[in-house]
């Protein structure tokens, strides 16, 4: 047995269905050492904190 739907799906059904796929810019916050633009709760790539600590050793 095939998959045999029983009415016809309209394109405005179809495609209202299909509305919600699009991409979403990041979420970008500022540092709270340094300034720099990040994303929230991740260690600053620029300075290596993470909530005013350093974590990674800064060249």
């Amino acid at each position: 047995m095939s998959i045999c739907p029983k009415n016809k799906s309209s394109k405005a059904r179809r495609d209202s269905r299909r509305a919600n796929w699009k991409m979403s810019a990041p979420n970008l916050v500022k540092c709270s050492k340094c300034g720099e633009l990040m994303m929230p709760h991740r260690v600053c790539k620029a300075c290596g904190s993470y909530n005013k600590k350093e974590i990674i050793a800064a060249e």
